[in-house]
């Protein structure tokens, strides 16, 4: 009981920083992105079961890999380089992984790494779901 409620509250204090700066509808800021990235937080704290210390070491690391992975396919939307993009997420998951090592052990880094592809997937089932319904996605829109 101690380690959920520890991981709750981890995760509730990290929550704000998972949201995106300003306003919602303001240029480059895709609507319900911070709602989305909250959901990935919880999703990928419960699957690799952080403990309060990895998780405060894991969250700030993350955030610079997502920063870098979001600037490769920023370059690959302006040269439209599909090999350029799939080497350019290689390198920075390379990165990472070494990264990662200063906050979690190396099982748990491949659990991420797998779980964020799981989360990917859940999302792009659960948009195309929606699309078939006709509602809008992400949620909260």
């Amino acid at each position: 009981m101690k380690k959920i409620f520890s991981v709750l509250v981890i995760l509730c204090w990290l929550t704000p920083s998972a949201f995106p700066q300003g306003q919602p509808g303001q240029p480059g800021q895709q609507p319900g992105a911070g709602l989305l990235e909250s959901y990935k937080i919880g999703f990928i704290t419960r699957r690799l079961n952080l403990t309060p210390e990895e998780a405060q070491k894991f969250w700030p690391i993350y955030r610079y890999y997502t920063n870098e992975k979001r600037q490769v396919y920023n370059q690959y939307r302006v040269d439209r380089n599909e090999l350029g993009l799939h080497e350019g997420l290689v390198a920075v998951q390379k990165k990472y992984s070494v990264e990662f090592l200063k906050a979690i052990s190396p099982g748990k880094i491949n659990d991420f790494f797998r779980a964020e592809e799981d989360f990917n997937r859940l999302i792009q089932r659960e948009a195309d779901r929606r699309r078939m319904q006709g509602r809008r996605f992400p949620p909260g829109n």
